[in-house]
């Protein structure tokens, strides 16, 4: 058993970090790449970045957002994601593993403090996969990932809560240990496969927003032609598009043999 738990905290770890920090970084620069080709292939190189960049800020601090639409949903999904990442990363014992590994380490977290992340990302999980499998609205748009993905997350979390909490014999810690090293290697390995690749993706999704959804050139000219208003300007401020509309009402009709002879 130990030689197992030595395999997990040693080798498997190291092939699991490098196979997830290989394959985002690929998602990443691939879709830098995609990026910069979008913006060289439109026409339409107006990029307000000012915007891009509080819209970014206002996704990873969504406070703003949260009691807007699905309060319950964006409250509990922000506090698990806080758990899910804060807890691996700045966990005492964590950070200690680490920095004998590498010989650095960062700052981390007070125990107390991270054992209510723990559970804060355990309900939250619960919560979710819960409203996945009963709550229409979101059962509808599930795959069968997004049923496992909660599953699997609480996995560590769960295991390394009781080691560190729960008193239980040698042998039942070793095989937490086990569950705890073996399961966090799996998650690793296919984030970089799965949607949780979107963890990368997040800072760069307003700039491919912004980027990627142009109108083609010219796509404002047919639609004025379609409505029969080519003789209007394309850029009629807002306030104006109330007039617009009243006009478009005094045109006079168009009866279907006209509109066939148009056609041809």
């Amino acid at each position: 058993m130990q030689a197992w738990i030595e395999f997990g905290q040693g080798p498997l770890f190291r092939f699991a970090f490098v196979l997830m920090a290989l394959g985002l970084a690929r998602i990443f620069v691939l879709t830098l790449v995609n990026v910069a080709e979008a913006y060289r292939r439109n026409p339409d190189k107006i990029i307000n970045y000012r915007e891009v960049f509080n819209k970014t800020v206002a996704w990873f601090i969504p406070a703003g957002r949260l009691w807007r639409k699905r309060p319950v949903y964006s409250l509990v999904s922000f506090l698990f994601h806080a758990g899910l990442i804060l807890v691996p990363l700045f966990l005492a014992a964590h950070v200690s593993l680490w920095r004998q590994s590498t010989g650095f380490g960062w700052f981390s977290l007070p125990q107390g403090l991270a054992d209510a992340l723990t559970l804060i990302a355990l309900a939250g999980a619960l919560i979710l996969f819960l409203m996945r499998a009963f709550y229409a609205p979101a059962r509808a748009l599930s795959r069968r990932q997004d049923y496992a993905w909660p599953l699997l997350l609480a996995v560590p979390f769960l295991t390394g809560y009781l080691m560190v909490n729960v008193s239980v014999s040698a042998s039942g810690y070793q095989w937490m240990m086990l569950l705890h090293l073996y399961s966090a290697a799996l998650i690793m390995i296919l984030i970089p496969f799965t949607k949780i690749a979107h963890c990368i993706l997040a800072p760069l999704s307003q700039v491919v927003t912004a980027v990627s959804w142009k109108f083609p050139a010219g796509a404002g000219d047919r639609v004025l032609e379609t409505l029969g208003l080519e003789d209007r300007p394309t850029w009629v401020d807002k306030p104006r598009l109330g007039i617009e509309r009243e006009m478009t009402r005094e045109l006079p009709e168009v009866k279907p043999a006209e509109k066939e002879a148009k056609a041809s």
